[in-house]
């Protein structure tokens, strides 16, 4: 869909049932998905997805961007995106592998928090090493097996994929040190920082602000976001704002100044140098190649 200032809108991707009893997962293979991206999408169009995507590779290399950044991805590696998140394929010839889609309801209430379901914060790129790659292979083998079986009746076999699918997500979430989860003492106040930047980046993007608001000093949400994430308050705040800023200069037609106004500043000329700061590119120059096909 083109819209009115001549960018070509990044699409939302449903997500569509591919059987009954499936309970909402699908499980294909890398080449069955590059079939399909060939014949619905050969461009390779950068788009947005309203379910979760899990790709595991088991040979070979495969590059996969997610929210403007670049991941490689090989054996013993997943990427997991989920919704709202934005995505585009690369080359999908050069790797082998499993797809796993499944919708943001699938897992009871208790897995989806055990496993960080509806965590913005949580890591896109998984690695997994010895015992702990085997176990987690082992529950996709297993999902990828009922998934191509028929022979139950719908309803047990929507109750067994999503219970295979609350196991494979829980070895690889237990398997993997996750970035963004901090030492215990700075636990509580990081995610507490972390919950109250979620709500009001679009307002404030001081540090002062929020140890105000949460009751802490400034240092002390400095030592906790370096403890959790490796950089600063301040950092993880302006770091968050540039992501917004990215995903609507994609996926919106709005104006560089609608954007500024949105995420609270006070001008466009101010906007455009904290974004051009932060991410080397004007927010023009970015919309400009993130829409212009590639060679």
């Amino acid at each position: 869909m083109m819209v009115k200032n001549g960018h070509t809108r990044i699409p939302e991707v449903q997500y569509t049932s591919p059987a009954s009893g499936a309970a909402g997962i699908e499980v294909l293979s890398i080449a069955e998905l590059h079939r399909r991206v060939e014949r619905h999408d050969p461009q390779r169009a950068t788009q947005r997805p309203d379910f979760h995507v899990l790709l595991a590779v088991t040979d070979g290399l495969l590059w996969h961007m997610v929210d403007f950044q670049d991941y490689a991805v090989t054996a013993g590696r997943w990427v997991w995106v989920r919704p709202t998140q934005v995505q585009h394929f690369g080359d999908l010839t050069g790797a082998t592998g499993t797809v796993v889609l499944f919708q943001p309801g699938t897992l009871e209430p208790s897995t989806a928090s055990d496993v960080g379901l509806d965590n913005p914060f949580a890591p896109t790129l998984w690695t997994l090493t010895g015992e702990d790659q085997l176990a987690t292979h082992r529950a996709l083998t297993h999902l990828i097996s009922e998934f191509g079986s028929n022979g139950i009746p719908t309803s047990t076999r929507a109750t067994v994929l999503s219970n295979l699918l609350a196991v494979l997500l829980l070895r690889l979430t237990a398997g993997t040190a996750t970035v963004g989860t901090p030492p215990a003492e700075y636990a509580d106040t990081f995610l507490r920082f972390r919950t109250a930047v979620e709500a009001d980046f679009a307002r404030h993007r001081d540090v002062g602000h929020y140890a105000r608001h949460l009751g802490y000093s400034p240092r002390t949400l400095t030592r906790a976001s370096f403890a959790a994430t490796g950089f600063g308050a301040k950092e993880f705040i302006d770091r968050r704002v540039v992501l917004e800023v990215k995903r609507l200069l994609a996926h919106t037609d709005d104006s560089v100044a609608a954007i500024a106004s949105a995420l609270g500043f006070p001008d466009a000329s101010n906007f455009v140098k904290f974004f051009a700061l932060r991410a080397d590119v004007t927010p023009a120059a970015f919309r400009q190649r993130l829409h212009t096909p590639s060679t």
